[in-house]
């Protein structure tokens, strides 16, 4: 079920529920750049698990409008509204990749709604004290997080030119990854039902324009404008150790400093073995009891 969601500022969401409505609710932040089509279980399996999937393009993503100067904070704001125009009081959040410090902004900020928050593959704050911020990062993200802050003109002419690019060709951003994947990376994006669910993902998140990417990039440069270490609602984090575009050292990072954080760290592992992940984690957001997923 689609819907269009507007939110206070006037700004529109393209918001997309996927399984039963009635089931108990999870919100999914999806990657960097990426929509609300990115890959999830498939409607028959969150049915049978009494569970609803709520997923949404990030401002400037897709179908939703963009949000000029937004913050990892500001994402808190939009799922709140959500959740209000769907009827959700409590719920779980997950993040992969560039929806991680989304979902931490979301056990944050809003503890009275937020039960239960899993960050994969999560970046740190630039600020991180006690961080080498670049330190096993790609050449590609270093160059990207570095213009973020030294050349934001010259950031958004390089992805507004990739993006139309990939706008022709969906391929084309895995095509440029490959010679920075892991042997890890290169299987999972070489199954071919994850593959056409990346390129469905892709397309649309950058099917208006580039600036959902931008600002995402320009957003993890800055201060989140929370302190992880507030977060109270129990958080798993996983990582896998061989990631090279969110290295493994930011998962180490806020595991330190969440208090009563669950980190589990992949040694075989990059960063797109977070998707084979996901149907685990949804099972333990949705579990009261203590547990640990591998």
């Amino acid at each position: 079920m689609r819907n269009r969601v507007r939110v206070a500022d006037g700004r529109h969401l393209m918001v997309e529920r996927l399984g039963d409505p009635r089931g108990r609710p999870v919100f999914l932040l999806h990657g960097m750049p990426g929509s609300r089509l990115g890959p999830a279980p498939r409607g028959m399996v969150l049915y049978q698990r009494n569970m609803q999937l709520i997923t949404y393009d990030r401002p400037g993503y897709g179908g939703s409008d963009r949000m000029q100067g937004r913050r990892v904070m500001d994402v808190a704001e939009d799922v709140r509204t959500i959740a209000d125009a769907l009827g959700l009081d409590r719920f779980a959040v997950v993040g992969r990749s560039g929806g991680a410090p989304h979902a931490l902004a979301c056990a944050a900020l809003m503890p009275d709604r937020v039960t239960r928050t899993a960050a994969l593959v999560s970046l740190a704050p630039r600020d991180a004290v006690g961080l080498d911020w670049f330190d096993g990062m790609a050449p590609s993200n270093v160059l990207a997080y570095s213009r973020a802050t030294a050349d934001r003109d010259g950031l958004a002419e390089s992805f507004i030119l990739r993006s139309e690019e990939i706008r022709q060709d969906p391929a084309r951003l895995l095509d440029d990854l490959r010679r920075e994947l892991t042997d890890d990376d290169r299987i999972v994006v070489n199954d071919a039902g994850i593959r056409m669910k990346l390129l469905a993902n892709f397309q649309e998140g950058l099917r208006t324009s580039a600036y959902g990417w931008i600002d995402d990039v320009i957003a993890f440069s800055e201060p989140w404008g929370f302190d992880p270490a507030d977060i109270t609602v129990p958080v798993m984090l996983w990582h896998g150790v061989k990631d090279v575009f969110s290295p493994v050292g930011h998962s180490r990072w806020l595991a330190e400093q969440i208090p009563g954080a669950t980190a589990v760290l992949e040694p075989t592992a990059a960063h797109f073995a977070a998707l084979s992940v996901l149907p685990g984690m949804l099972n333990w957001l949705l579990d009261d009891r203590e547990a640990v997923v591998c």
